[in-house]
């Protein structure tokens, strides 16, 4: 990874994917849908970024169901062409059962799937915002 203490070598499917991605107070931003990968000037890959939303699971899920979620996705976006979420993966600040990082979900405006159902969906449900 791009972060501080992330240059050791680690399976980044296994690590990073469909890992929940909380901001620097705990709060969730989304899940982990996709990364991006660079070539290190060593011919080593890096993560750069890290992908989030329909936008990204959709082409990473494949086929007909894949398809259907990107085209049902972009249909919903005022954009022309509309972007995945994305955060750079130098904000990653550690990672264990959720992916940690060093910025607010104010800072990141990532739009994610999860953002939207929680306002508009499970926020509605008596009693949600009192779990504990």
């Amino acid at each position: 990874m791009a972060g501080p203490g992330f240059r050791r070598q680690y399976d980044a499917e296994l690590h990073l994917l469909d890992r929940q991605i909380v901001d620097r107070d705990g709060a969730p931003i989304a899940n982990v849908d996709d990364i991006e990968l660079v070539v290190r000037a060593d011919g080593r890959l890096a993560v750069a970024t890290l992908l989030c939303g329909p936008g990204a699971l959709g082409p990473r899920m494949g086929g007909r169901v894949g398809r259907w979620t990107t085209a049902i996705w972009r249909r919903l976006r005022p954009d022309e062409s509309p972007q995945p979420g994305r955060i750079d993966a130098a904000l990653v600040t550690g990672t264990d059962s959720a992916v940690h990082v060093s910025a607010s979900v104010a800072e990141l405006r990532v739009d994610g799937l999860e953002q939207w159902l929680r306002r508009y969906v499970i926020d509605r449900i008596p009693g949600a915002g009192h779990a504990d």
